[in-house]
């Protein structure tokens, strides 16, 4: 009989309720689960802006240090939070199917449009959402709002801000549906990488065994491909989750990779975009990083990390 699987994650709703989809995904092959939940940096320094705490792994360090020390088995990630490059010892070994991608607008206005809002406060703890909010729509004001998604819809209902940006996949998951009054364009508002996926991490020791369970009861291979490239390219960027750069892969029918990434500067006004198609994720992720860090892009990071 197979030990039960210590399954770490973070304690709020959200993640809370990936941990249960993710055991229940598990329990359908056979494995037995119990949930760890782990406070991380993120999750306890609230009174200041991601970009500004100064570390990568807000929302995974804690996790993975307990993963190292084998106290816990497994973790669930939003794979969006996820650090380009991980500790050694610990490997990836599953993506979710994946939510939609998009950025949505929330608001207790139903009437809220991005396009008609000057002068009214949008909310967001992302600097690329900040960026790119400042490039297409300059007359909008950002604020930066932090905590759990309750939280933070509690201080939009105050009246902290007129609208939130968020990631669909988060409001969806949290019932929140009602009030979303804009989906913005996968075009225009591109995502972080791996946005909507949830990724499952452990020591590279696993026993093989229960990783191909484990594999077998969560990973969607096309979503894998896809976040696999993504994540090559933001390993080839040398970035985070506190730095502007947005990436989305798709797969065709013929199993053609094609990503769209790229990095905006901290004040909307500087953008480097770039496409690129081919069959291995890992090589179309990297050759994309590295025509955006040739093309402006290494100009653009450069000047973000002395603002930081």
């Amino acid at each position: 009989m197979m030990k039960t699987i210590k399954l770490g994650t973070r304690s709020s709703k959200l993640a809370m309720w990936q941990a249960i989809e993710v055991k229940k995904m598990l329990e359908k092959v056979g494995l037995a689960v119990e949930i760890v939940k782990i406070e991380t940096k993120g999750d306890k320094i609230l009174d200041r802006s991601l970009s500004k705490i100064g570390s990568k792994g807000l929302f995974t360090e804690e996790l993975e240090d307990q993963l190292l020390s084998g106290e816990i088995d497994i973790v669930q990630h939003s794979a969006k939070d996820l650090q380009a490059t991980l500790p050694i010892g610990l490997e990836l070994i599953a993506f979710t199917k994946r939510e939609k991608p998009n950025d949505v607008v929330v608001s207790f206005d139903e009437n809220f449009r991005l396009k008609n809002a000057k002068n009214l406060i949008v909310a967001t703890s992302s600097t690329r959402r900040v960026a790119t909010l400042k490039h297409h729509f300059p007359a909008l004001v950002t604020t930066d709002m932090r905590g759990n998604l309750q939280t933070r819809f509690k201080k939009l209902e105050e009246g902290a801000a007129d609208a939130m940006i968020l990631a669909y996949a988060g409001v969806h998951r949290m019932g929140y549906d009602k009030n979303i009054v804009q989906i913005l364009d996968l075009e225009t508002f591109m995502p972080a990488v791996g946005q909507g996926s949830i990724a499952i991490e452990c020591a590279i020791n696993l026993d093989s065994e229960i990783k191909d369970l484990i594999r077998k009861a969560c990973n969607h291979n096309d979503a894998e491909t896809c976040i696999l490239a993504e994540r090559a390219f933001l390993r080839a960027m040398n970035g985070g989750c506190s730095i502007p750069v947005f990436g989305y892969a798709t797969l065709d029918e013929n199993s053609i990779i094609t990503i769209t990434g790229g990095i905006i500067s901290l004040d909307g006004t500087q953008q480097v975009e770039h496409k690129i198609s081919g069959k291995n994720p890992y090589l179309v992720g990297d050759n994309l990083g590295k025509y955006i860090l040739q093309n402006g892009g290494r100009e653009i990071l450069e000047e973000i990390k002395k603002s930081v």
